[in-house]
């Protein structure tokens, strides 16, 4: 089964990217790697948090687009990036989520099968 693992930064996540960015990377990267090596990773993509910010586009009740500048949902956490993975069910997902060891959050999410 695939599972999309969604990562929100924190401000805790953000503090240490700012004030020691080698390791953090290195524990991010490391974290990927075995799950890259394990052959389980199917893609994935990290946004651009730091250079740009977000935009978000709405629908109001009359159906009339409203564009803000801004996250979906503001708060401490924020969409930082995903990954899909190809495991034996959701047990398995939760457990590769558990191994990052850097301050994000990870929701894991089933990916819908094609039919």
């Amino acid at each position: 089964m695939k599972y999309a693992l969604v990562i929100f930064e924190t401000d805790e996540s953000r503090n240490r990217i700012r004030t020691d960015r080698d390791t953090h990377r290195a524990a991010y990267e490391s974290w990927i790697g075995q799950i890259a090596a394990s052959g389980k990773l199917v893609g994935g993509d990290a946004l651009d948090t730091e250079e740009a910010a977000p935009v978000t586009v709405r629908r109001t009740a009359d159906g009339a687009p409203t564009v803000t500048d801004g996250p979906a949902h503001p708060g401490e956490e924020t969409l930082g990036g995903w990954f899909v993975v190809d495991v034996a069910d959701r047990e398995e997902a939760v457990e590769l989520a558990k191994g990052l060891g850097t301050p994000e959050t990870v929701e894991i999410w089933p990916l819908l099968e094609s039919a």
